[in-house]
Parts: structure tokens; sequence; C-alpha cells
């Protein structure tokens, strides 16, 4: 296979004037919307958060909070891109997680990619292969479901009732309201008088000849009893489905919003798949009995969030049901020739990228989490410890180096914690455990950890192997399948046998991931598993761990992905700042696409693509550019590109 000399490119660049502006107008809506909540609608109100099995005796914080703990965790995101630089030459680069083969010939070239998040845009596809779309905001409306508009007036007395119920006055009473005029009250408006958000639960009943409307409040007993289950027709599916359209949040961070908007636990929403922070974004959610009117309303309360094309289903939404999911990119200031750009565009068509897990990963500092994930493998508890809890060079919030100074000169979980104003991060969980079981159980105190979390340690330490391998693969074997390669037939591994290399191409090859439900290739690559995991201290015919979660069955994964659905075309401008498409929320928005010049300053790649679940856009993004996708090449490249 041939070598080809890789290219270095920037991406992400650091924040300009405009995305910090940006990022100020969004932290003083939080306050004008956090006082709005506290001071009239929700002022004390308890929020009840999901817990895992392990944490059901810890405090749960209530949301004022979560919401210092998160203006924590935004703040020192800015600082001097110079020094950002600096740190992060402890970072990652490709070739340290195995990342080191391209199977195009084309010479690379450079562009700047996510130069603004919004060049970066997600759709989902799903199961039955329709890409989701945010393109109407109306609301179903049933039999059952009075219309927005219908509305009471509330007497002075009634709206004191209610403010009362609200501000934790009889807290466990309720208020009946006697409708007089029609047989709805409005929800929501904010205005003084109106049944807000901090009186979720209500029902009707028929009084001596007469209509009420019983209110309970959000926090009460009556109402937490068996919540919204008496005012839900019979006749609607019990999920609310929905488009979510976010912008510059994952999936995690935008359910958790929308969870303390509502006052629900964010247990009852369900999605298909987790979409990036950095991005445009645009996926399916469904949410157990919740209407479409009061999901509406956040559309009016909400920055960075749009919700839209509601409808009732029976049933919710599973991890993984998703076809993939369909990408809009914008690679900026490019500067190859309309020749390279046209060879690497139909390679990426003709044979794809290489299937390698993206940096992502493996987190951004010196300690990788496949580090982490080996330990875990190895059962030596005390390395987990150090590796989540001890200094290390690189860019870290600065509470979280102070956290780890005290802990390298004390070993005392107490004090380290109280370094640590923001608590949900790992460091901060795994000190309360530590705290609660003692120095002496480490597995106890890691077991704090949502499991998820601590899943992601050992899939990452699969991950690390699995790009080493197909990395010795491809240079050993090049783009062609071989005997001794695997293969799937429905989902059971088989080997090519001798004379049957031939029926098979290279996208016909599938590469283990590390387990012990797996077979290997019967080739150089089989042994050369078994030295990496040797070298690991780890056996590879015995993956299971004496803890159940860390025991490794494995998977296989494609090494060569061909993406489908590929457009792409060369556009001129002269403003960086201006979009050069334009996204759904313009669209229903009516926002017109700039005029853009023939012959602009610069010019840009955009490019279309769609990808199964679990492939990494970065990588075929790398196969078209030949790039180093690691922050620290990323930041080093920003801070000479800034110069």
């Amino acid at each position: 296979m041939e070598t080809v000399e890789m290219n270095s490119v920037s991406l992400k660049r650091p924040r300009s004037e405009d995305d910090v502006a940006n990022a100020d107008e969004t932290k003083r809506q939080k306050m004008l919307e956090k006082s709005k909540t506290g001071n009239n609608s929700g002022q004390g109100i308890e929020t009840v958060t999901e817990q895992s099995e392990d944490t059901k005796n810890e405090i749960i914080p209530n949301e004022e909070n979560e919401e210092q703990e998160e203006e924590l965790e935004d703040s020192d995101e800015d600082g001097d891109p110079e020094s950002f630089a600096d740190m992060m030459k402890h970072g990652l680069t490709e070739s340290d997680v195995g990342i080191t083969k391209f199977v195009s010939s084309h010479e690379g070239f450079s562009g700047i990619l996510k130069e603004r998040y919004s060049d970066f845009v997600v759709h989902e596809i799903g199961k039955d292969g329709r890409v989701s779309h945010l393109d109407d905001f109306s609301v179903p409306v049933d039999d059952e479901d009075p219309s927005e508009e219908t509305f009471t007036v509330l007497s002075d007395e009634d709206k004191q009732r209610l403010e009362e119920l609200q501000l934790f006055k009889n807290k466990e009473t309720s208020v009946a309201i006697e409708v007089k005029l029609i047989n709805y009250i409005k929800f929501g408006s904010g205005g003084r008088g109106s049944m807000r958000e901090g009186v979720e639960e209500t029902k009707t009943e028929d009084r001596d000849g007469k209509k009420y409307i019983i209110a309970y409040h959000a926090a009460g007993k009556k109402a937490l009893a068996n919540p919204r289950k008496h005012s839900w027709p019979k006749s609607r599916g019990s999920y609310c489905h929905f488009v979510l359209y976010k912008e510059n949040k994952d999936t995690m961070d935008a359910i958790n919003v929308l969870s303390k908007f509502l006052r629900v636990k964010p247990n009852i929403f369900s999605y298909m798949g987790t979409k990036d922070k950095r991005a445009i974004t645009v996926q399916e959610i469904a949410v157990l009995r919740i209407t479409a009117q009061r999901l509406a309303h956040l559309n009016k309360c909400l920055m960075n969030f749009k919700l839209g094309n509601f409808s009732y289903k029976n049933h919710p939404l599973k991890l993984g049901e998703l076809q993939g999911n369909h990408f809009t990119v914008v690679l900026r200031n490019i500067t190859g020739t309309d020749d390279q750009i046209e060879q690497a565009m139909h390679s990426l068509r003709e044979i794809g990228f290489i299937n390698y897990y993206g940096m992502q990963r493996f987190g951004t500092t010196a300690v990788p989490t496949y580090q982490i994930g080996r330990a875990i493998l190895q059962n030596n508890w005390n390395e987990v410890m150090d590796l989540i809890l001890k200094p290390r060079p690189g860019a870290e919030k600065g509470y979280l180096v102070k956290c780890r100074e005290e802990w390298a000169k004390t070993k005392d979980p107490a004090a380290a914690l109280k370094k640590l104003p923001v608590k949900r991060c790992v460091e901060g969980q795994l000190l309360r455990g530590l705290l609660k079981y003692g120095m002496k159980n480490i597995i106890s105190a890691f077991g704090i950890i949502p499991r998820n979390n601590r899943l992601m340690y050992i899939h990452s330490y699969q991950s690390y192997v699995w790009n080493n391998m197909v990395s010795k693969r491809i240079e050993e074997y090049g783009l062609k399948a071989v005997p001794g390669d695997l293969i799937l037939k429905g989902a059971t591994a088989f080997h090519i046998e001798e004379g049957d290399a031939d029926n098979y191409t290279i996208h016909d090859v599938v590469m283990p991931l590390p387990g012990f439900d797996v077979i290997y290739p019967k080739h150089k690559i089989g042994e050369a598993y078994k030295e990496m995991l040797v070298a690991d201290n780890l056996d590879i015919n015995n993956m299971r761990h004496k803890i159940r979660d860390y025991s490794l069955s494995g998977a296989y994964r494609k090494i060569i992905i061909r993406p489908q659905n590929v457009n792409w075309e060369v556009v001129a401008y002269d403003d960086p700042k201006i979009p050069l498409f334009t996204t759904d929320l313009d669209k229903l928005e009516g926002k017109p696409l700039p005029v853009l010049p023939t012959d602009g300053k610069f010019r840009a790649l955009k490019m279309e693509f769609s990808l199964p679940p679990s492939t990494y856009a970065t990588m075929a993004i790398r196969e078209v550019l030949k790039m180093d996708t690691s922050i620290k090449n990323q930041t080093q490249l920003n801070t000479t590109w800034l110069r």
C-alpha cells in the first residue's frame, strides 16, 4: 500500500469574539431564566434526579446547586490560545491510539473543520431509513386535549391560592377551581394567575353538577403518588415523540435541561443515539406522558433548542435502533486544487475510509481512558484510582488541578473533595466513594461512578487494541481480502478459506474487538492480538472478569466503511462568519442563504454523506484531508494560524 504524507490541518480554532459574545448572552439568558423561575414559579422546588443503584443513599442536589455546578463547568473555557496549546503538548496524537494508515492515494490538502459549530450538522436516520428533520412546530390536538387558546379568568382569590401552592404553602393540599366559562386553564404562560410549571399535576372533577380543575403541587405527595396518570387520555399513545434540534449541546446535557424545565426525571426520555456537542444536531426523542403542548411551550424559553414534529405513539425509543446519521460538513479555507478535491471525494465515495475509533474515544488529557480500562481489566484497582486522581499535565479546570494536587499530597479523599466544587465529575464521584467505603475497598468506591462511565474505560481499551490491529492488518495485507481474514454471515464470523478470497472484498472484512465470545484472524494479525494483550498482562483466552460488568464478550467491526449519499461542492466566500448553508431552523424561520461571491477571498468544501451507527465522521474527513485530528495537533496549528 502506498505511504502517504500526512498533512497538518487546523480544526476547531479557539472561539472568536463573536463566539464569546454569544456565550455571554447565553449566560445572561440563563440568569434571567433562573431569576424568573426562582422568584416566581419554582422557588425552592426540589428536583428529583435519576440515580444509579450505587448512589441511592447520596444527597440529591437541588436545581440551584446543579446550576452553580454547570456555571463552574462552563467557566475557564476561554483563555490565551497559546497557553492552551502549550498545555495540549501533553495530549494524545492519532499515532498514540493506533491511527496511522490511509486507504486513498491522493495528495492531502488543508482546511478548517468546525471553525463555527454550525459548520457541522448531523441528522439522525431512523430504523425506517427516514432522515429526521425539524420542519413543523404545530401541536397535535385530540378530542380530550383542549387547544391552548382556551382559558378561564381566575378570580383574585383563586390566583392567591395558586401562588401559595406554588410557593410551598399548603404543599400537601390541593386547590379546586370552578370552571365557570370553559373547561380548560392555559398552562405555562408565566403571567400572574396562570397555572405554571410549578403546579404540574391537575385533574378535572364534577362536584354537584359543576366542573372543577384540581391542582396539586408538583412536589406534593398526592402528585408524586401517581404522576400524570389521572389526566392522560386512554385513546392517546403514552409516549410523545418529537424532533429535537439543538446547537452546541450534547444529547445528555439536552435531556437534563429538558427534564429540569419540565420538572421530571431524565429517565422518562428515550432516544436512539447520542449526538456530539460541537455541532447542530437533529434527532428523535420520546418522552413518557408529557403533552406536545407542554413540550412546545419550551420553545419560548430555551436557547439553542427547538422542539417540533410532535406525535403520540405507544412505544419509547431504544438505543441503537437508528440506521445511522447524515452529515453536512463545511471545511473552510481549503487549499486543495480542484483536481485534488475531486480525487479525494471520489475516493471517499468509491473506496471509503478506515473505520478507526476517533480521538474522542480516548479523552483529551495526558492520561488516556484506555489506560484506565486496561488497569480495570488487570484488576489493578490501586492503579485505577491513581490514574483517575493523580496530577496530570495538560489542559484542565483550575479546581481539578487543585483537587489532584491535594490528593497527591495527602491521599485524603475528604480534603481532596473540598477542593472540588463540581462533585458530579468522575473524580468527585470516586472521592465520594472512597469516603463512603474506605481506601481498602476501591472496587465499591469505583462502583459509585455511573455504570456507563465505568464501561467507557474498558470499551476505550478495546478500541485502542482494535485501532492498532487494523493498522497492522492494512500494513501487512493492503486493501484486499486474504485467507484467514474474518467475514460475517448474519451475526456469525467465519474465516476466509484458501481459494475463497476472490469471492470477497475489503468491504466484507471485519476485525474483532477482544473478548471471550469472538474468534481471531488466522494469519499474522491473530498472533499480533495475543502479543499485544500479553504485553498488557492480559490473557486473550480469558477475558472474563471476576466482576461481571467488566467481562468483555467482544464484537466485530468492519475495517473499511464506504459512506452513502456522498455529495460535495466547492464554494467561495469573503466573510468567515457567514453560514454557507441553511439549517432546518433557518428554513422554518424563512432565513435566506447569504449571497456568495463567485470569486471570494476564501474557498470552502461543503460535503454531505451518510454513515452507519458507531462510525466517526472525523475519520471520514481525515481521509479526505490527510490530517491528524487530535486536539494536540489542532490547538498547536490553530495558534500558528491565529498569529
